[in-house]
């Protein structure tokens, strides 16, 4: 608690000093609600020069986004992860999404995506463009240890350049043993210009270090939860990892029994277009060059290696004979260490051309284009290689009134290991007016074959788990979305049809099911402001047609009932109650030497809701997240978020958040 009390002190008298550096007023997307973690840019682009500008792109998106300043989600715009994710009851720990959300993207897939919602990826590299330097940092600490460091800076070098890097650490001991994890995550993208605004080139690059410690779930769980004598939770005893010795510490965690992610790629696209420049005399001392492209070469080149490990250096050989179906060497005949290694390197290429149609709207093209994709593959046991051969095209038009957006893609794989996947979707948005908002239909479809990780896996005991009966999945979305800022509410509606559905049956065999069956899926999102109250109601129903091997809770549910108000001229408040519930279902089990959730449907998880207590606020550039969560543990016993995996205890954890402009 000293060390808590020294650092907190330290970052509020840092972070009042630094205050002064930042205008506040300049900000864009103020205020304590709100619940999007973005922010569609469609203002003017004029601004007084010592206005602080900070806009973002993401690859292949013309429009412009704006930094979201709102403190009412914690979870999404501090923690980076939505609040229908669970996890295994840690902070970085294996995590899936309540709201079932298909994977439909065709290619190649490894099929590990445990830990993707604590990582960096191409999807979500930010290309900014600020005419001031800006920096954020971030600091968490909550129960047991648990700490969290968050690092961005991004600046313009003249009109031509800007770079931006981020950094993001995590690391947490848990409440219960041979849990800990430790995230390190890297990411830095850089975009140019050149002076006839010709040429275009952006460079993305992440490097991914995700240390999960996997425990198996705990032992006869609901007796010994209920024990006075193991009110201590780490005396609990685990199915994995026994009384395995871990070092913790910040920036040096041992964790002996654990699942080793180790993601890095690099993205390099290059952009030359032809089309027409002019010069604007703004006033008497000061001209801007201007270019419309009409046509637009385009090559994207990214090279990427994965390696993803599971390490288990004290193994129990009863455990692993009854969940994987096979036995440890003998000590006298080497180690007895379980080790998998699964180890991907992606080699791709890829040429376009774009047509412009109407001077002076980049948001309105048409996209032709083809990519090439080498891959080899690396086993304890084996290794691979292959190739892929696609095909691309896309049209889009957001009009320049910004009422209309059309977009058409599609993708074909013509040749390789992945011929026959496809991804066709077709998406019309509409903005009305400020009463009834922006709404849009979208419809997709994918043909793909089913993940890596389904086909094959092996360990260092010569153990390998092949399926080679697994044909192409086939999944169809029709989504109709509807967003009103002025009557506070979003919803939106999604029917899936799944045919050849790929999952997990046991701990190590993969199944497809071969029958027809489809999931509708409602979510939605209210504000209701009562003088300075303010009712924020996430809400989600899922129901399943078919005899499905999937299991959804049919209601998830969200509610935090707040003080909202501005007090003393500069200080936002937000304070109150928040509660989460889903309804009972079967949650799926999960298989530590796969990394993979497995279905099941013996454990009926039945809940109480998850309930938190929180003081969030904002003095000018500076942000304070406290709170109070698993409240409902001084009431009953924890929650369950899988099978033998209960969530924390009470915790209190103290979030803060700087910006500064220099």
């Amino acid at each position: 608690m000293r060390h808590f009390t020294i650092v907190f002190l330290l970052l509020v008298c840092t972070g009042g000093a630094l205050r002064a550096q930042f205008n506040t007023n300049r900000l864009p997307g103020g205020g304590g609600g709100g619940n999007a973690s973005m922010q569609r840019d469609t203002s003017s682009h004029d601004h007084e020069p010592d206005t602080l500008t900070i806009r973002y792109r993401y690859l292949g998106e013309p429009t412009d986004f704006m930094m979201d300043s709102t403190i009412a989600d914690f979870t999404l715009n501090y923690l980076g992860v939505p609040a229908t994710y669970t996890n295994l009851g840690n902070n970085g720990s294996a995590s899936r999404n309540l709201l079932f959300s298909p994977r439909m993207i065709p290619g190649f897939d490894p099929g590990f995506h445990s830990f993707d919602i604590y990582g960096f990826n191409h999807q979500n590299a930010q290309f900014f463009n600020t005419n001031r330097p800006y920096s954020e940092l971030g600091y968490l600490i909550g129960g047991k240890q648990e700490q969290m460091i968050n690092v961005m800076h991004t600046q313009n070098r003249g009109e031509k350049f800007n770079f931006h890097f981020a950094y993001r650490k995590i690391n947490s001991p848990g409440y219960f043993r041979n849990q800990s994890t430790n995230h390190d995550n890297y990411k830095v993208t850089a975009n140019y210009n050149s002076q006839n605004k010709r040429y275009h080139l952006m460079m993305s690059y992440y490097l991914n270090k995700l240390n999960g410690g996997e425990n198996g779930g705990i032992i006869d769980s609901l007796e010994l939860l209920n024990n006075p004598e193991y009110n201590q939770r780490r005396l609990i005893p685990t199915k994995l990892g026994g009384a395995s010795a871990q070092s913790n510490s910040f920036f040096n965690t041992n964790i002996p029994l654990k699942n080793d992610f180790q993601e890095s790629s690099i993205l390099l696209r290059q952009q030359f277009d032809w089309g027409r420049g002019d010069t604007i005399h703004v006033n008497d001392t000061t001209d801007y060059y201007k270019f419309d492209p009409r046509f637009r070469v385009e090559h994207t080149f990214t090279y990427t290696q994965n390696t993803y490990e599971f390490i288990d250096q004290s193994p129990d050989s009863a455990y692993y004979a009854r969940n994987y179906n096979f036995s440890l060497w003998p000590r006298e005949f080497g180690s007895d260490t379980v080790f998998t290694q699964h180890q991907w390197r992606i080699l791709s290429n890829d040429l376009s051309v774009i047509s412009f149609p109407v001077l002076g709207n980049q948001a309105h093209f048409i996209r032709l284009g083809g990519g090439f994709d080498y891959i080899t593959g690396n086993f304890l046991t084996a290794s691979t290689k292959f190739s892929n051969l696609r095909l691309h095209g896309e049209y889009r038009n957001k009009t320049r009134n910004q009422k209309w957006d059309l977009s058409a893609k599609g993708e074909f794989y013509a040749l390789g290991e992945n011929i026959g996947d496809y991804a066709l979707s077709g998406t019309l948005s509409r903005y009305l007016n400020e009463t009834f908002g922006n709404v849009s239909l979208r419809v997709s479809n994918v043909n793909r074959e089913p993940s890596y990780v389904y086909k094959f896996f092996g360990t260092n005991h010569f153990r390998e788990y092949v399926n080679d009966d697994m044909g192409k999945e086939n999944v169809t979305q029709l989504q109709f979305k509807a967003d009103n800022r002025k009557l506070k509410y979003n919803i939106e509606a999604n029917y899936y049809l799944f045919n050849k559905y790929s999952y997990f049956k046991s701990y190590y065999e993969s199944e497809q099911f071969t029958g027809l069956f489809n999931l509708l899926q409602i979510v939605a999102y209210k504000r209701f402001d009562v003088r300075s109250f303010t009712f924020d109601a996430n809400f989600a129903f899922q129901q399943l047609a078919g005899n499905a091997p999937l299991q959804l809770p049919t209601v998830w549910a969200r509610l935090r009932v707040a003080y909202n108000a501005r007090l003393f001229k500069n200080l936002n408040l937000y304070t109150g109650l928040e509660g989460k519930y889903n309804s009972p279902y079967y949650a799926d089990d999960y298989s530590p030497m796969l990394s993979q959730f497995v279905y099941q449907n013996q454990y009926n998880i039945s809940n109480y809701p998850d309930v938190a207590a929180f003081a969030h606020f904002r003095i000018k550039s500076f942000t304070a997240y406290v709170r109070g969560e698993n409240l409902n543990t001084f009431l009953w016993t924890n929650n369950f978020t899988a099978p033998f995996y209960p969530s924390n205890n009470f915790a209190l954890r103290v979030g803060l958040r700087w910006w500064f402009v220099n």
